[in-house]
This record gives structure tokens, sequence and C-alpha cells, in this order.
């Protein structure tokens, strides 16, 4: 398409000239023409010389042909790439990983945040909860006022939803574990300080 509307804009440029070019009259010698006519069929069929505007014209055309070609599979490759991009972006996930610990400690509680599908996990990595008692998580953000309970930590993975809390909320929060009595906090707030700390990173793209 390139090079048919690259043609169309020369026709379009050369058709004055066309215009413009005065008639030619035939000559006035019509037997002079014949036998002229008459020898060059007896003679030696030659193949005349392509003239020099022709020859190019014809180099122009073959230079807008390849360029159109050149530009065409430029613009394919491109289009893959984007699209590519696209569809690895939307399928990778957006991981988000919490270690929840006391000051230099080792990790005592691991969360684990699928942001575009605020799913939370959370497992205790080497923390025990303390007889009679049990660990409950929290998340804290100054949007949400007070802390708002995620839900009591056993010795097994604790699953739990966010999509009621906003995204930005859901990453920049954080996360924190108090000892509360079996069962979790009697009246819906923590019955002390956290015991572990800490805040999301992300672990994928």
């Amino acid at each position: 398409p390139e090079l048919d509307e690259a043609i169309r804009a020369w026709e379009e440029r050369l058709a004055p000239l066309a215009e413009a070019a005065p008639p030619i009259e035939p000559p006035g010698d019509d037997l002079a023409a014949i036998q002229a006519r008459i020898r060059a069929a007896s003679s030696p069929v030659t193949t005349p010389s392509p003239d020099a505007s022709v020859v190019a014209l014809r180099r122009s055309v073959a230079r807008w042909r390849v360029g159109a070609i050149a530009a065409s599979a430029l613009a394919a490759v491109l289009a893959i790439g984007l699209v590519a991009r696209e569809t690895t972006r939307q399928a990778a996930p957006r991981e988000y990983v919490a270690i929840l610990q006391k000051d230099a400690d080792s990790p005592a509680i691991e969360v684990t945040v699928d942001l575009d599908r605020r799913e939370l996990r959370a497992r205790p990595v080497a923390a025990t909860a303390p007889p009679g008692k049990a660990y409950e998580l929290w998340i804290i953000d100054a949007k949400l006022g007070a802390p708002r309970s995620l839900g009591v930590i056993g010795e097994g993975p604790r699953a739990a939803n966010l999509s009621g809390y906003d995204r930005a909320v859901v990453e920049g929060a954080t996360y924190a574990v108090t000892v509360e009595p079996a069962g979790g906090s009697p009246d819906g707030k923590p019955s002390g300080p956290p015991v572990f700390v800490g805040k999301l990173v992300p672990v994928g793209p």
C-alpha cells in the first residue's frame, strides 16, 4: 500500500508536465520515413538503450519498494513485541512478600500477597505462640484508622481475602502480629504491642 500511494503521488506530480508539453507534429517527408522503416525492418533487431530518466525512475521505484518492505517488516516486529510484552505483563502475578520479625531476630512469619487478586497467605517460619495463647495478624495503615485483624495464625498457613481494602493500602501497609488469647482478640483490638512487624516488598514483575 505504501508503494501504491507513492506511485499515485508521483503520477499527480508529473501530470502537469505532460499537459504542458507542446504537441509533436508528424514529419513532412513521409517517403523518407517509410524508407527508414523498411531499412530498420531489414536490419538486425537491436534493443534500444533505455533513456537515463527511465533508468532513474526504475531505480527510484526499486528504492521505494525496498523501503516499503523494510518499513512493513519493522512495524510487524514492533507489533509482535508489543503484544508479547502486554500478554506477559497481564499474565504475570504481582506478588509481594513481608517477613515479619522482631528487630534483627530470625524470620518469624512470612506473609505473601498477590496484589492483583488481593489474596494473602501467612505461614509461621520460626514462630511458636506461648502456651494457651495465639498469634493474630493485623494490617495497619493510617487510612484504616485502628488496626484491622486478618485472623489468627496457627501452626499451618493462614489465608485471607483483602478485596475489601484499597490496592495502595494493601501494598503500603504495615503487617504486624500480636500475642492474643486462644482464638484471637476478644474485642477486635490488639491486646498489646506487636511482637513481629514487616512491610511488603515486590518479588515479581
